[in-house]
């Protein structure tokens, strides 16, 4: 490295570190090096002079230098810095006005035009060729959003960078074109093969909400779930019910049987037959109205398929297909599951026979409780005149 090079990067090392935003996590000293670096490897395959090769490492040093200032017509910018520093260090103006070429060459609109400007331009753009390309990508993507200047999503630049490789960009030297265009069309390759696996996928995603929104919706799903889980829960409680009233009216059966009737025939307790006997006729009648409130419905158990394409059968009830072969069960079910108004018409049918059911045990479970009351009140009544009328005696013989 000659004695201007070695100013020349210890000044943009210094002018950055001290003037430059601190916004600029990719146009720093950092790109400065590497662009300098890819500039070596194009012009140590080349046959330039030694001077052309000290001009054009000069160029990569002061390139991006105008970013202290701005960022629209950093180019220009920094072939002023390049002017006012050479011309101190009294370098010949038109080796200068040869850097400040290459300089304004890196500007994306423009053509270079010389040599040195094409090696400078793929120098700059060196990193499209490179293993670490994402890595430097993200930093300018982060750049611009922290600047304010654009805020990209990672699938919006992987976009930008796409049309940057296939429609922007170009390498002009003889090396980048040989060297470094497969890496960066191998590069291309890879953020194609991503851009299609993440179309993919949100394909994949948009057939998953298409078909969660041709599926019974969420709230009416919900209300059936619950509104069955109610009846089913009320169903239970009846049954409950009404076993307790059987258990309680059989235990009073049985003693009044092996207690109270073998002491009937003895006349001192003769007061006790007619209390006896309507108790024990009110306990059977509870006994027989818990029975049928419990008591299950047999059903055919059988369809037609003429039944199912009129979508007339219940298929989610047992009672309707217990005595169907597996095949046609089988078959009316997927015929109903390709068909998602049976679907409903099927649930709200269910939702309506066990409605039913339930009224009619609960009819019959409060004419069960009645019955129960009433015996118990009967009895009472029926004891205490008996009991007054015929005077018995106070203690059972």
């Amino acid at each position: 490295m000659t004695t201007l090079l070695e100013k020349t990067d210890a000044y943009v090392a210094d002018l950055l570190d001290k003037e430059l935003p601190k916004t600029c996590i990719y146009h720093n000293y950092i790109h400065a090096k590497r662009v300098y670096k890819s500039t070596k490897e194009i012009i140590e395959k080349s046959n330039l002079t030694k001077e052309e090769k000290e001009d054009i490492l000069i160029a990569a040093f002061l390139h991006d230098t105008g970013y202290i200032d701005t960022r629209e017509g950093h180019e220009e910018k920094s072939a002023e810095i390049a002017q006012d520093f050479l011309s101190k260090e009294g370098h010949p103006q038109e080796r200068i006005d040869i850097i400040k070429q290459a300089i304004m060459g890196t500007k994306m609109e423009n053509n270079p035009e010389s040599e040195l400007d094409k090696i400078l331009r793929d120098a700059d753009a060196s990193h499209f060729a490179k293993s670490y390309f994402e890595e430097a990508s993200e930093y300018l993507r982060q750049e611009l959003r922290i600047q304010g200047i654009a805020e990209h999503s990672q699938e919006e630049w992987r976009k930008c960078n796409i049309d940057m490789f296939t429609t922007s960009h170009r390498y002009y030297t003889e090396y980048a074109i040989d060297n470094w265009k497969p890496k960066k069309d191998s590069n291309l390759l890879k953020m194609i093969k991503e851009q299609k696996k993440l179309k993919k996928a949100k394909k994949k995603e948009k057939l998953k909400i298409k078909l969660k929104d041709e599926s019974p919706e969420k709230g009416v799903q919900s209300m059936f779930r619950i509104t069955l889980r109610n009846h089913i829960k009320l169903s239970d409680i009846a049954d409950t019910k009404a076993n307790i009233l059987l258990s309680v009216n059989a235990i009073i059966v049985s003693l009044a049987l092996s207690n109270l009737i073998p002491k009937l025939d003895n006349p001192s307790n003769s007061y006790l037959i007619v209390p006896t006997v309507i108790f024990v006729v009110f306990s059977i009648a509870s006994m027989i109205l818990s029975v049928l409130a419990t008591r299950p419905n047999v059903t055919m158990g059988k369809f037609t398929r003429e039944d199912v394409e009129q979508k007339k059968v219940n298929l989610l009830f047992f009672g309707n297909f217990h005595k169907m072969s597996l095949t046609d069960f089988e078959w009316a079910i997927n015929e109903m599951m390709q068909d998602k108004n049976y679907i409903y018409s099927a649930l709200t049918k269910d939702l309506y026979f066990l409605g039913i059911v339930l009224d009619r045990k609960y009819r019959i479970l409060r004419i069960t409780y009645t019955v129960f009351m009433l015996g118990i009140i009967v009895t009472a009544i029926a004891f205490a005149i008996y009991f007054k009328v015929q005077d018995p005696p106070a203690v059972l013989s």
